[in-house]
């Protein structure tokens, strides 16, 4: 569900037009749809209101500040995994308590930035990391509290990319080898155990990989309270998933019923971490067509706009719509490659697409790009990355300014 919708053949986030936000803004441009994201944030906060719940939003699917900010009015915490992405959340005056830090790479700056902010827990995923926290825990004569992120070994039946559940993934703890970590970690006197993790994977569409995930977790929670290592907290992770073509993802109902089964009776408070769920449905990128470019075997809708404004086509092979800001009645369908000014033949937003035949000058809309577009942005080709607008009914704000080449340069000294 979102609120894009035509109204008289142009298209509308809300209600603004978005030829308006093209014309005041420019393109490429990211319109987030605030009634979107936060009706999907309580759909996730709905389906589990019966249990004691904390909805950390996963700053990485979307980090802009205004996003950011109207999650914590809402009541979300935030899972991050890196410093930069604590500083944003902090910025928005959250409780650090309703902050958890997973990644396998937190520097010892970062946990010391982590430590001293106060932060609700680390997830850890090495033997390695969990030395490091007790150790600048203890130069800083404090204790640091802890989850460990476990590895079920499930398939989340995903994108080999996303798929971080599985037993070769970089992430998380061997279930097998999980619980003399955790007989080993009771033992160390800077850290306070507080809790399971898992995160098996994003863009998850349907819940029996939960089912499983969560069954074979449920199993080694009995086994750590066997052995008097007593938990408070239980984080499922995120990665529910979202229409971007013809999928049929759960819902957060659907998902809640599928997966209340295995932790009943577990008296845990519970962690939930979606990004994509909430944030993927609530924005589009609107570009400009600079040329149709005609072929003999292809036909190309060239627009300002390409893999560095949104790289999930080019690295996943991802499907996004592509549809115009304008219908034109009249126009007749032919089918377009839509692809973007960068120097890369990986460089598209979408192949062999059946679009109203179109002109320079006209706006396109990529649908589904409210996570992992501008996150992942980038200033490759020197291009300035694209400005972001935030819509709330009829009011339209400027959430983040188009970059400058000035800018972009700012930070760079020839030598003499």
């Amino acid at each position: 569900m979102d609120y894009f919708n035509y109204k008289k053949n142009k298209l509308f986030a809300e209600d603004v037009d978005i030829n308006i936000l093209a014309e005041k803004y420019g393109t490429p441009l990211y319109v987030y749809s605030k009634r979107t994201f936060l009706e999907h944030f309580h759909k996730v906060k709905n389906a589990f209101s019966d249990m004691e719940t904390l909805i950390c939003y996963s700053v990485k699917a979307n980090s802009n500040l205004a996003v950011l900010n109207e999650m914590k009015k809402a009541g979300a915490g935030f899972d991050i995994v890196s410093g930069g992405e604590l500083y944003r959340s902090l910025k928005t005056g959250v409780d650090p308590k309703k902050i958890v830090y997973a990644g396998v790479g937190k520097t010892a700056e970062e946990i010391r930035y982590a430590l001293k902010s106060g932060i609700l827990m680390f997830n850890i995923e090495s033997t390695e990391e969990l030395k490091a926290i007790n150790n600048i825990a203890k130069a800083m004569k404090t204790r640091a509290d802890v989850a460990f992120r476990i590895n079920p070994d499930v398939d989340a039946l995903t994108h080999a990319y996303v798929n971080t559940g599985k037993k070769e993934s970089k992430f998380g703890i061997d279930i097998m080898m999980a619980l003399n970590i955790y007989k080993s970690a009771k033992k160390l006197k800077h850290i306070n155990i507080k809790g399971v993790d898992m995160h098996i994977g994003s863009q998850i569409t349907s819940p029996i990989p939960y089912i499983n995930a969560v069954s074979k977790i449920a199993r080694f929670v009995s086994e750590l309270r066997r052995e008097n290592i007593n938990i408070e907290y239980l984080n499922l992770g995120g990665g529910l998933g979202v229409i971007y073509d013809e999928e049929k993802p759960s819902t957060a109902d659907v998902f809640a019923r599928a997966i209340k089964p295995h932790i009943a009776g577990f008296d845990l408070k519970i962690i939930l971490e979606p990004g994509r769920f909430i944030i993927g449905n609530a924005g589009v990128l609107i570009g400009r067509v600079t040329y149709v470019k005609k072929g003999r075997t292809k036909n190309f809708l060239i627009t300002d706009t390409g893999m560095n404004d949104l790289i999930r086509p080019s690295l996943y092979g991802s499907y996004h719509k592509v549809i115009p800001v304008n219908v034109k009645k009249s126009a007749d369908l032919d089918y377009y490659d839509v692809v973007g000014p960068i120097c890369e033949s990986g460089d598209f937003l979408a192949k062999d697409r059946h679009l109203p035949q179109m002109e320079a000058g006209d706006l396109i809309c990529v649908r589904t790009a409210g996570a992992y577009g501008m996150s992942m942005a980038s200033n490759y080709n020197t291009r300035p990355r694209a400005a972001e607008v935030m819509v709330d009914g009829a009011k339209h704000t400027l959430v983040r300014e188009r970059e400058t080449l000035e800018e972009l340069t700012a930070k760079e000294r020839m030598i003499k």
